[in-house]
């Protein structure tokens, strides 16, 4: 969550907003704030990756244009005066879009005081690139920093400095750039990706086609006849086979190294590729080009160097970049014969090397030809087939795990994010008819409770998806195991707000684990417990309540009053009381909760410090911010502390404390707050979190309050929306929603719309939560007030009685 200047308590810092999918505010010590604002890049200072083939040739049209959007020019191009001048390249695949960006970041770079490429497909990979630029401009800096401090300095660098150039590559979301977009305002964004749509609000688009029969003849000539003259004989056979390659420049590039590799006559590799196409023949795609290139190069490669093609397929499985030679090693007997094979990929146009050599990045487009290309070996009914290289893959990755995935040094913790895209790479293209492993289970677990441990269990459900499918595999649907995957599936559904799949997994698992295991098995309270919370996120406390209670009886019995699994049943059942406006029996439990597992768990444990809040939270709802605010103060700074800057519940803490200043008249520091933390969790958890939603009708709320109805209806109008869709129409979060906007409405003295919503929601308030509910009686007076306006204004007075608007709080179910 993005604080806008504030403090964390005691702490000689200030906070700077890194933006990513899981965007975190980290706490940047004053002395790399004072380095990032007074150094100067060094001349040429930047990062370009090396091109594949080392060969650019046309597109002259293209860079021009690209060059005019990003100086101003050019009104096809022209971008809003308050937004970063920015461009995308989109494209097919192989089409050269890197390339061009490449090219025109090396023929413009004496224009720019820093120029930096950034792998761009995840939001994850944007900020371990932009932390690179901490490393090259402030190494001293960047040894004392960890990885998201590395990128906020970067950040803050980029905002103190003008006259940068960015290069996102290989953009998979044009909303990851987003953040960038807006916040660093001195340089020039240029993007390439796949996708044209999309980028109508963020930057004009230059849509890169095939090259032209000219220039991809010559580009076939410059890499196939590398320093020798061309006769036309030549050329004329380069245009033949240029044309049945579609013009594709990685198809042109590809056949011209192994032209020149093996000095073979371009009509004879032409016939060998059995490219000559009838004249009604479709087009063959990208992938069937670089297919029919491929089959013939690999052939080639693999009578020079088996284990070139090893490597190959092995690396069609991981990410395409940033692929370390030290998770290919142990394929190699020994590291001359990975580098004799690396280099001989390269000379064939088949990878690229980083700057430093220490890593290999494959074209996607290579990668996907090699994984569904590659026949799979003939099997019989007893043998799943195998494919090509993914045994490797697996266990490569499965070398490299690291030792642990909790309590870790920064050394681990950058490990662990280097493997994770290839972790995630495995899982993405598992084949479906894939033999299942334990051992790649077991890896894909490491991962999942890595990013669990930090936070991240909203970003595990793929992982947690194979797991539970390879547990099913093996062990089968019933094995302890496979109930436990489940539950974690389960959560990770939960935690990424979609309630539609988590609570009908989580009704299974308890219905399995019952039948199991019994109904007082530690396991199935565990179920039980899940399901309670999963309810209670739903907004059904009519079922949560009842199972809560169940609970926490069955655990006070069966593993003893003090056990923390108890305490982690009392708080649940506390917070639903407290949810259904019974703060007369949820402050007292909550007090004696806390105070319990201060006393069993310690004083800073995750489950104490969410105690903490959850109290504060109860004595906010009773009015009591004396108590209040200083707890929700101690609270958040022990969980930026313990937990880290991008916790959810850490994220819980400071939408919290920004609701209790709203609460307490502070808007000058819940405001900023509040639009930090909807930043954030708009990065973190996706736009229709229900958390995401709490922060979006919380800061509409405070907009409200300051009286700024032009920004506050327009978002309760979006925030409404979004709940009847996301939670249901009669969710107590909807409702709050619908009266929010509805005393909005009135406060802008359009009562016409105002009145119709307050009685529906009074309505359906008394029908949901009872007719004495607080939140119930809050839009009876709500509807009161309007009522009497109305009547006001028909006879004429100009009495303005007032409604609340209302913000919310949320508890946490453990």
């Amino acid at each position: 969550m993005n604080v806008s200047g504030e403090r964390p308590i005691g702490a000689e810092s200030i906070q700077v907003a890194v933006s990513g999918d899981n965007t975190r505010v980290v706490v940047l010590p004053k002395d790399a704030v004072e380095s990032a604002l007074d150094i100067k890049a060094p001349a040429q200072a930047g990062y370009l990756p090396r091109s594949t083939s080392g060969v650019f040739i046309g597109r002259e049209a293209e860079l021009s244009a690209l060059r005019d959007s990003l100086m101003g020019g050019g009104s096809a191009a022209v971008v809003q005066p308050q937004r970063t001048p920015a461009q995308t390249i989109s494209g097919l695949g192989g089409v050269g879009k890197s390339a061009l960006a490449l090219h025109y970041a090396t023929r413009y770079r004496n224009n720019y005081t820093l120029v930096w490429w950034i792998t761009a497909d995840s939001p994850e990979s944007i900020l371990t690139n932009l932390a690179g630029i901490t490393q090259r401009l402030c190494p001293q800096s960047a040894q004392k920093l960890e990885p998201d401090q590395r990128a906020a300095w970067a950040i803050t660098w980029l905002q103190a400095h003008p006259n940068w150039l960015l290069i996102f590559d290989n953009v998979e979301n044009p909303e990851h750039l987003s953040p960038y977009l807006g916040t660093l305002s001195g340089g020039h964004h240029l993007a390439t990706s796949r996708r044209a749509t999309g980028w109508q609000a963020l930057a004009p688009v230059v849509s890169l086609g095939l090259l032209p029969p000219d220039e991809a003849t010559d580009l076939l000539c410059t890499i196939a006849f590398q320093g020798t003259a061309v006769d036309g004989e030549q050329r004329e056979a380069a245009k033949r086979l240029a044309h049945d390659l579609g013009y594709l420049p990685l198809a042109l590039e590809q056949a011209g190294a192994y032209a020149h590799r093996t000095g073979i006559d371009l009509d004879t590799y032409r016939v060998h590729l059995a490219l000559v196409l009838d004249e009604n023949r479709d087009a063959p795609s990208p992938e069937q080009t670089i297919a029919r290139i491929w089959d013939h190069t690999l052939n080639a490669i693999k009578d020079r160097d088996p284990l070139a093609v090893t490597l190959l397929q092995t690396m069609a499985w991981l990410a395409p970049d940033n692929i370390p030679r030290t998770l290919l090693e142990p394929l190699a007997p020994h590291t001359i014969a990975l580098s004799n094979a690396l280099g001989e990929l390269h000379a064939y146009n088949m990878i690229a090397f980083t700057t430093d050599r220490q890593s290999v990045t494959v074209h996607r487009l290579v990668q996907t030809v090699l994984r569904t290309r590659t026949p799979a070996q003939p099997h019989n009914d007893d043998t799943k087939p195998t494919f090509p290289g993914r045994a490797e893959a697996e266990q490569a990755v499965r070398n490299a795990l690291p030792s642990a995935y909790q309590d870790l040094h920064p050394d681990d913790i950058a490990a662990w994010e280097g493997l994770l895209p290839h972790i995630l790479a495995l899982a993405e293209t598992t084949p479906t008819d894939n033999a299942s492993s334990a051992n790649t289970a077991d890896t894909y677990y490491q991962g999942a409770q890595y990013l669990f441990h930090q936070g991240r269990d909203a970003h595990t459900i793929t992982l947690r998806a194979h797991i539970l499918a390879q547990y099913t595999d093996i062990v089968g649907r019933t094995h302890p195991e496979t109930l436990t995957s489940c539950d974690n599936l389960a959560s990770a559904y939960r935690a990424a707000g979609d309630l539609g799949r988590a609570i009908p997994l989580m009704e299974t698992t308890l219905a399995q684990r019952v039948k199991i295991l019994g109904d007082t098995h530690p396991h199935t309270l565990t179920s039980r417990n899940n399901l309670a919370g999963a309810y209670y996120a739903a907004g059904d406390l009519g079922r949560a309540i009842p199972l809560m209670e169940t609970t926490l009886a069955q655990r006070v019995k069966i593993l003893g009053d003090t056990h923390p699994d108890t305490l982690t049943s009392r708080n649940n059942l506390a917070s639903a009381y407290y949810a259904a406006g019974d703060l007369g029996r949820a402050i007292p439990l909550l007090e004696a909760t806390l105070a319990q597992r201060e006393q069993v768990l310690g004083d800073t444990h995750p489950d104490t410090l969410t105690g903490r809040n959850n109290l504060a939270g109860a004595y906010y709802a009773a009015g009591d911010l004396g108590r209040a605010i200083p707890l929700m103060e101690a609270t958040l700074a022990q969980r930026e502390q313990i937990l880290g800057d991008t916790h959810p519940d850490t994220l819980t803490s400071r939408s919290n404390l920004a609701g209790t200043y709203y609460a307490a008249g502070d808007l000058g520091r819940a405001i900023p707050l509040m639009e930090a933390t909807l930043a954030q969790r708009e990065q973190i958890l996706g736009d229709t979190h229900p958390d995401t939603l709490t922060s979006r009708s919380n800061l509409a709320g405070a907009y409200y309050a300051a009286g700024d109805l032009g920004r506050a209806i327009p978002l309760m109008e979006a925030t409404l929306a979004q709940r009847e869709q996301i939670l249901g129409d009669t969710h107590p979060d909807t409702l709050t929603s619908r009266s929010n906007l509805a005393g909005t409405y009135y406060a802008a003295g359009d009562l016409g719309r105002a009145i119709p919503l307050m009685e529906a929601t009074l309505a359906q308030r008394e029908q949901i939560l009872g007719d004495t509910h607080p939140d119930t009686l809050t839009s009876r007076g709500n509807l009161a007030n309007a009522r009497r306006a109305a009547q006001s204004v028909q006879q004429g007075s100009t009495a303005t009685p007032t409604t609340v608007v209302t913000p919310q709080r949320p508890l946490t179910a453990d």
